[in-house]
């Protein structure tokens, strides 16, 4: 999903980012392989004799400034626009020009209320992330 209007600018840095995300290493919770009852999801090793903390050779990386994206890429879409999140018809409203914007449904909407703004945000020209319209056969008789 390639935004049309953006600068070369833009695209260089979207570029940079793809690349750098290659190459980061996935950030693990200290010992989440170890136990059943711990999530994958980064917490910051505190520990006194803490491996991970200390950055010991073999052991998962640590979240670092370094691994950031460039500063003008933060919370873009991979597409380079800025995403909305669309959870109800005042959220469309609220949305304003479609611009540099995309649309994002929730999760939470129903079929009929996503079919609904889909139509909506088309006509105004919005692109949506996430929505595929179905087409439903019935059976002739």
């Amino acid at each position: 999903m390639e935004a049309v209007g953006l600068s070369t600018e833009a695209k260089k840095l979207l570029a940079l980012r793809r690349r750098h995300k290659e190459n980061k290493p996935e950030f693990v919770r200290q010992e989440s392989w170890r136990y059943v009852r711990l999530d994958e999801s980064w917490r910051r090793p505190r520990g006194k004799d803490s491996k991970m903390r200390l950055r010991v050779k073999g052991w998962p990386k640590v979240v670092k400034v370094g691994y950031g994206s460039p500063k003008r890429t933060r919370g873009l879409h991979s597409s380079g626009l800025k995403p909305v999140l669309i959870s109800c018809r005042r959220d469309l409203e609220e949305a304003g020009s479609p611009e540099g914007k995309i649309l994002i449904f929730s999760s939470r909407l129903g079929r009929r209320l996503r079919e609904a703004l889909a139509k909506e945000a088309l006509a105004k020209g919005f692109v949506i992330a996430n929505y595929e319209a179905k087409t439903v056969k019935t059976e002739e008789a």
